[in-house]
Formats: structure tokens, sequence, C-alpha cells
């Protein structure tokens, strides 16, 4: 039998706590991935991605210090193989272009997110 594998570790970013929070607890309830740092801004999002070297980083774009663009970008130097997901409850298309440019493998809305968490929570519901 082979080992298990180990979860893929995750950093996520975001300047509203209450949101970084929920956001942890719903990584950690998965058991393939584990939260290993929080951040609250873009500059401390960045050292503990240098420091940690995560496989994965959840980012918000709107953050104080430096924005999400520039975390991501600068993420993306130090480690080119890292999965970076920004988010954003901005919908405009510039700002998922310019994530999108600085190297972010997706741009998710925070709104649509918590509505497909929704949808698939309901949807256990009704096979059970």
């Amino acid at each position: 039998m082979e080992g298990a594998l180990l979860p893929i570790r995750v950093v996520i970013a975001d300047d509203d706590q209450a949101y970084l929070e929920s956001l942890g607890e719903l990584i950690d309830r998965q058991p393939e991935l584990t939260v290993v740092g929080r951040a609250t801004d873009g500059v401390e999002a960045v050292e503990l991605v240098e420091r940690l070297e995560p496989e994965a980083a959840v980012v918000d774009l709107h953050m104080p210090r430096m924005d999400g663009v520039e975390a991501v970008s600068r993420m993306r130097r130090m480690h080119p193989s890292i999965c970076l997901i920004a988010l954003t409850g901005d919908p405009a298309p510039e700002l998922t272009a310019a994530a999108t440019e600085a190297g972010a493998d997706g741009v998710l809305l925070k709104g649509e997110m918590v509505d497909n968490l929704v949808q698939r929570l309901a949807a256990l519901r009704r096979s059970a």
C-alpha cells in the first residue's frame, strides 16, 4: 500500500479578517489542502510565500501596503511553479486581465465562490 499524499500547502491573503478566517476554515476542511500561512496585506503575503514555499496561494486583489496584482507578480517571479488564485469582489475585466497578466492561474469573484459553495452544499443535501 502506498503512503498517503501530503496535503497541498496553501497561503491565503485578504485584508478582511473575517473573510480570511472563513476562507481558511473552508480550505482546511478539504483533506487534500492545508493552510500554512495567513496574511492581511500584500507585503506579508509575499514574505510568507518566500519563507514557507507553499504549493499554492489565494490572494485578494485589494489589500493594503501592496495590492494583490503586485503580490501575485512577485510570487510568480519567486516561485514559477506555484498555483496562484486571485480573489476579488470587483468584476472589472481590467482587474482580471491585470491579475492574469501578473501571473495568476485563475481569478475568482468572491460572490461567485460563495454561490458555488452554497450550490454544492445544497446538492449534498438533495443527494442524502
